[in-house]
């Protein structure tokens, strides 16, 4: 009987073995993250008729799409949502919420990224100093590289923000300068850029995909949108400009990039090669690249979701997809060491000014600061009570209340009772309250989970739906909250799932089913568990 027990106890113990080196040959060593700015959840379906095979229907049909995946909080600014996705987190547990805010100390501006101790690498003019020293929470990128040194973690991007908020403290964020749009980071990532990247930009690679003239990639009778700002329309010879933000572009060289399909075919060129130079996925130590396709996002809110310029975007980028994923799979002997992600880090209003419709309604700020100021005025003596307004929150002067010993908890109060009678204003909330209670459903839970304490505003507006802030550069904006922001797509391409899924997914639920791909601990401010089907043994 002893005998037997052994026997079988060594048979379960090499099966035990075999079946862990199963589990470990069936792990990706490379993820792929591409975020694709101001993507509305179904504009895969909604164009797919003039897409490829090769690009965004190739991950749809052959990945596990997930089509009503959504960010779970109310300010879906750019910031909010790329620290969401590489956190695992909400704004009120990571903090970014924005690109800036008022720092109630000093009263002076603080800045998400902007860091004077850095520096860009190389030196160079127009990126500024920035780094990741105000991020709050760990990245996917940050838990790779504790796990195994040697992971290799990059992220590019158009805009500084977007590399760093993906990368995270540990690996490498890339975006291009503002003037000859070389590539750069930041002394915080690199003392001195890698040769290839040097040599890339004495190439002068970017400049050679600057688009001279802007006309339609498909037949235009095919084009679902017909509204034109800066495309040659070919089907009525002329160029209706729908808006001034035609003249932005020229500002400069970047500037060109961003409001054209330009910006993305520089970035998944660009992560092209980087993938080759940096061998990313050629050994055991699990590599992670993000790409943040900032351009869709800065051409949404320019020229807005129903013109001809975005749906044109969104076609070239489906052609440069195509052959980024060629090149990618190129590259591995075996395509199972490969995951590619793709969502959205938010999605964007309709456009305020329709053509041969009625304008929708749009919130001026600048108005609601002085009458606020006013009003506040008028009860205790006129002095300066408002700092500015940003995330959706009006900041008032702490200084200033303190000084006329007021109490600041009813002067929140008493200001987001006054907001009410603004139009536009749905409902307005004071940071005592989002801080004191806790709110289980509704509009006023994803407030609360946008809200970060030492960063957020005294007064959160939440704005009605359809309404944007005015501004004379934006047609569309993303901020709001409401379904047509919170929605994305998302697909995880490579995994045992496959197919549609319907059933409701956090954004939360990405960086803990990345994490448990690679066999590594999930971000530690993580708060959901991962996609139970993304993570089954193939």
């Amino acid at each position: 009987m002893t005998t037997i027990f052994r026997r079988y106890g060594l048979l379960t113990t090499l099966l035990i073995l075999l079946s862990a080196t199963m589990l470990r040959a069936a792990e990706p060593q490379l993820v792929v993250n591409i975020i694709v700015g101001s993507m509305r959840h179904n504009d895969i379906e909604r164009y797919n008729d003039n897409l490829t095979d090769g690009g965004f229907r190739r991950l749809a049909e052959g990945g596990a799409y997930y089509t009503n995946a959504y960010y779970d909080f109310a300010l879906t600014s750019t910031a909010a949502g790329l620290a969401t996705f590489a956190t695992g987190t909400q704004p009120s547990v990571h903090g970014a919420i924005g690109e800036e805010w008022w720092n109630y100390v000093d009263s002076s501006r603080a800045t998400l990224i902007g860091d004077n101790k850095s520096h860009p690498v190389p030196f160079s003019t127009g990126a500024g100093s920035v780094s990741p020293h105000r991020l709050s929470a760990p990245t996917v990128c940050d838990m790779a590289k504790t796990a195994d040194t040697n992971s290799k973690c990059y992220t590019v991007a158009l805009d500084p923000l977007s590399a760093i908020l993906l990368t995270g403290r540990n690996g490498v964020g890339f975006w291009p300068e503002n003037n000859k749009t070389h590539w750069t980071t930041s002394s915080a990532y690199l003392h001195t850029t890698p040769e290839w990247v040097a040599e890339y930009n004495r190439n002068g690679n970017n400049a050679m995909y600057m688009l001279k003239r802007w006309t339609p990639i498909c037949p235009a009778a095919s084009y679902l949108n017909s509204e034109v700002a800066v495309i040659e329309d070919i089907k009525n010879k002329s160029t209706k400009l729908l808006t001034d933000i035609h003249h932005r572009l020229g500002n400069s060289a970047i500037d060109d990039m961003r409001y054209s399909p330009a910006g993305n075919t520089i970035l998944l060129e660009f992560a092209s090669t980087l993938i080759a130079q940096e061998r990313l996925g050629a050994d055991s130590a699990p590599d992670i690249l993000n790409i943040c396709l900032d351009t869709s996002r800065y051409i949404a809110s320019a020229y807005g979701p129903e013109s001809m310029e975005y749906e044109d975007m969104l076609y070239r980028l489906d052609r440069d997809l195509a052959e980024f994923l060629t090149y990618l799979y190129a590259q591995v002997d075996d395509p199972q060491k490969i995951v590619v992600v793709l969502t959205a880090d938010h999605g964007t209003s309709p456009s305020y000014n329709p053509i041969g419709g009625k304008h929708r309604e749009r919130f001026n700020v600048r108005q609601m600061e002085v009458i606020v100021n006013a009003f506040l005025g008028a009860r205790y003596g006129s002095e300066n009570y408002v700092l500015g307004f940003a995330n959706n929150a009006i900041y008032l002067n702490h200084q200033t209340i303190l000084e006329k010993r007021l109490s600041l908890e009813s002067i929140r109060e008493e200001v987001a009772t006054f907001l009410l009678q603004l139009r536009g204003v749905a409902t307005a909330i004071s940071a005592s309250s989002l801080r004191n209670t806790s709110f289980a459903d509704g509009r006023t839970r994803l407030l609360q989970q946008s809200f970060y304490a030492t960063r957020s505003g005294d007064v959160v507006v939440d704005f009605m739906p359809g309404w944007i802030i005015e501004d004379s550069a934006t047609r569309s904006a993303s901020d709001a909250g409401y379904n047509y922001d919170r929605k994305v797509p998302l697909i995880i391409y490579g995994t045992a799932a496959k197919g549609r899924y319907d059933k409701a997914v956090s954004i939360v639920e990405v960086a803990p089913t990345i994490t448990a791909l690679l066999d590594i601990e999930q971000p530690w401010a993580s708060t959901a568990n991962p996609l139970k089907e993304c993570i089954t043994t193939k």
